[in-house]
């Protein structure tokens, strides 16, 4: 294992500034700062939904997504390092199309809801969407592989599907968008 935290604030980022992997600096507001920074958040909130009650085979997704967005943080805070791979893809499409043949097809919207499980996971989905845009808006100025933007699409779309999943497991059922109600 690398070095290990004895001291937990160290001062250097006093001046607006952190390192990056590579023993870089740059500024705490960098597009690259942003993008692992909200890789971190969608972690912490699927930390969120692992705190409520899940099917087995949902809740050993989520950690094993969760070991992936450490990874992926990795790799977008070390420019150059790969931690995310076609194969990791590939096992998000896997977990995708397999919750996904067990739901009816979609024919409306569904807002958030849908019980606690669901309503995190939601959250959870939209702070994926959200790291995506950044890793998105890093990769034009500087260079990212395109395994992290994949994975980050995977995982948002994995985490619709679980909504949908846990919404129907609840009880609570799937909380569909009214676009009548403005006509009545």
């Amino acid at each position: 294992m690398g070095n290990r935290l004895s001291k937990i604030y160290t001062r250097t980022g006093d001046d607006g500034s952190t390192g990056l992997g590579d023993g870089n600096r740059t500024g705490k507001d960098s597009a690259r700062v942003g993008a692992y920074g909200t890789v971190d958040e969608a972690n912490s909130c699927i930390g969120l939904v692992l705190a409520a009650e899940l099917p087995p085979v949902i809740r050993e997704q989520l950690v094993a997504i969760q070991h992936q967005l450490f990874d992926l943080g990795g790799e977008l805070c070390i420019p150059g390092h790969s931690a995310i791979f076609d194969a990791d893809i590939d096992r998000l499409e896997q977990w995708l199309d397999a919750h996904n043949d067990e739901l009816p097809p979609l024919k409306d919207f569904i807002l958030p809801g849908g019980g606690e499980a669901a309503a995190r996971c939601h959250i959870a989905r939209t702070v994926v969407r959200r790291a995506e845009r950044e890793t998105v808006a890093l990769a034009r100025i500087e260079d990212v592989r395109p395994q992290a933007v994949r994975y980050l699409n995977r995982l948002s779309d994995l985490l619709f599907v679980l909504a949908r999943v846990l919404a129907r497991a609840s009880g609570h059922g799937e909380v569909l968008w009214n676009h009548e109600r403005r006509k009545a």
